[in-house]
């Protein structure tokens, strides 16, 4: 990920702080920012100014993987709570400057997420940390490279995560649900046909609508087809063609639309009460 000159400047007012946007950034605050980066900096006699230090850091991820990280990292929730500080705003402002490189900061779950204008566009919220294994790093971590593999032109790398995703969302929904996972050799069709039966996800069933038995019919070829998609043109298996953008914007959004509504559906299923039999909204009401 490349960003511009100007658009370095104006992040780098915000990792530092007390430019009246975000919490001020000692020296050390800043080699530990950078540091959690893969810097390897130590604070000493002859620092500069933290301006300075942090444009020059902020240039040196340029155009590397870990820029988009930076950037996410500069805008964690986290920094701000029980601050003056309004997160929206610094959100805001830098968007203002990214925009003219052809990313954007949006909303995914409790995080900002670095996007590409024009790129996959269907957001996944993980649920809370009261799901552990639906909050793991690791799905967070495939759902920012099946984004960033689509700006970057890895189409083929983009179908491969995008696979990688909706098989993560389904071992852990499994684990929170049965307390472990099942046996699991690489087949996600069969991976999927547990947890549908653990969701109560089946089309076959009698109680449900007609528009839903092909809504959820759907659910199977989503997974199908990024089964077969994968085989064919990620990088994961000698390809037999080239992805274009267009097959793994498909491939990354049908997986996130996939996911969500999985993780949605389990938490529903989780919040009845014990003993309730009443078939869940999202599976019966097609209102």
């Amino acid at each position: 990920m490349k960003i511009s000159e100007r658009t370095i400047s104006a992040l780098a007012s915000v990792v530092c702080g007390g430019s009246g946007l975000s919490s001020y950034r000692s020296g050390p605050m800043l080699v530990k920012f950078f540091n959690e980066l893969g810097s390897n900096d130590v604070y000493g006699q002859g620092f500069p100014s933290r301006g300075y230090f942090a444009e020059g850091k902020l240039r040196e991820l340029n155009d590397t993987d870990t820029m988009a990280q930076a950037i996410e990292s500069a805008v964690d929730p986290r920094d701000f709570i029980g601050t003056e500080f309004s997160l929206e705003a610094v959100v805001d402002h830098i968007n203002q400057y990214l925009r003219f490189d052809g990313f954007e900061l949006s909303r995914a779950g409790a995080m900002y997420r670095i996007t590409a204008l024009g790129g996959a566009s269907v957001e996944l919220a993980l649920p809370s940390s009261d799901y552990p294994a639906l909050s793991h790093a690791f799905i967070e971590d495939q759902v920012r490279k099946c984004d960033r593999k689509i700006f970057e032109g890895d189409y083929n790398g983009a179908i491969t995560n995008a696979r990688t995703l909706l098989e993560a969302v389904l071992l852990a929904i499994e684990e929170e649900m049965r307390g472990a996972r099942g046996d699991y050799d690489g087949d996600l069709i069969r991976l999927f046909r547990r947890v549908q039966q653990l969701l109560s996800l089946d089309p076959g069933r009698r109680d449900i609508s007609d528009a839903l038995r092909q809504v959820l019919s759907g659910l199977n070829s989503i997974v199908n087809g990024l089964a077969a998609l994968r085989n064919s043109m990620s990088d994961a298996h000698a390809t037999t063609a080239m992805a274009a953008r267009r097959h793994a914007k498909l491939a990354v959004n049908a997986s996130k639309t996939a996911a969500d509504f999985l993780i949605e559906t389990f938490q529903e299923q989780i919040a009845r009460p014990a003993g309730d039999d009443v078939p869940m909204r999202a599976v019966v009401d097609d209102r």
